[in-house]
């Protein structure tokens, strides 16, 4: 018996609304029960069963469109493959040709320059003039002092300089290609050196490593230059070796 409701002073069981004559009653909305009732757990899986996880809403970005989900550290995330194409055995030619021309241009002018000096020294007689006739020593001394202005020092020196702007040149190649995979002839000619696995230029130490292997192609009369004319991926011996290629970036 209730008596905090004045409208049910007899705690009956309040009745459902009937609908008129010949409907079916209106069906009550199953929402959540009201002040008081008990609440309804949520139902869980018998033990032993896999529970169910909540899947969180795919996020959008702006306009509409999903967003991809980011790919994992050091690999490359979906749309940032490779360029697509190999470079071509010509374009690799003229940036190998365009290259050598760069670093390998004023040193050929030292050495040039070297060379005549070296050759106007040689091309000195011993003056045997004033030596009389028979004096062995006088003569074998003019000859010593032939031999010796034979060998200008000068020459040296200009030779050696050609020798260390040759070799710096080359390490400028091997940083330019490393850090960005192009060097000044590469860019000129639109090729590009990666790594085959993760499309990435090869950093100082890898491509110090591909500029020694490169010897390799020299050898059987020069047949691993020629290889990337008939190879699937255009790789020559020294990028098979180090794992790269050359793609066209045009």
């Amino acid at each position: 018996m209730s008596f905090g409701d004045p409208n049910n002073p007899y705690g009956q069981q309040p009745q459902a609304p009937q609908g008129p004559y010949g409907q079916q009653p209106p069906v009550p909305q199953q929402g959540q029960p009201g002040y008081g009732y008990p609440q309804q757990a949520p139902q869980q899986q018998p033990y032993g069963y896999p529970q169910q996880q909540a899947v969180p809403p795919q996020q959008q970005a702006y306009g509409g469109y999903p967003q991809q989900a980011a790919a994992p550290y050091g690999q490359p995330g979906p749309g940032m493959g490779m360029p697509m194409g190999y470079a071509s055995w010509g374009a690799r030619l003229g940036a190998f040709l365009l290259d050598g021309l760069i670093i390998a241009a004023v040193p050929i002018i030292l050495y040039i320059i070297g060379g005549i000096m070296v050759g106007s020294a040689a091309s000195t007689t011993p003056d045997t003039s004033s030596c009389p006739p028979g004096d062995v020593q006088c003569i074998s001394d003019a000859y010593n002092t032939a031999a010796e202005s034979a060998t200008p020092v000068g020459a040296i020196i200009v030779m050696g300089l050609a020798w260390l702007l040759m070799i710096g040149g080359t390490f400028f190649l091997i940083a330019k290609e490393g850090a960005s995979g192009q060097t000044p002839g590469k860019k000129v000619m639109g090729v590009k050196v990666i790594k085959e696995t993760t499309g990435q230029p090869l950093g100082f130490g890898m491509t110090f490593v591909r500029y020694l292997c490169r010897y390799l192609n020299g050898l059987l009369c020069g047949l691993g230059w020629l290889w990337p004319l008939w190879d699937d991926k255009s790789q020559t011996w020294a990028d098979k070796l180090a794992g790269t290629v050359v793609v066209s970036v045009k």
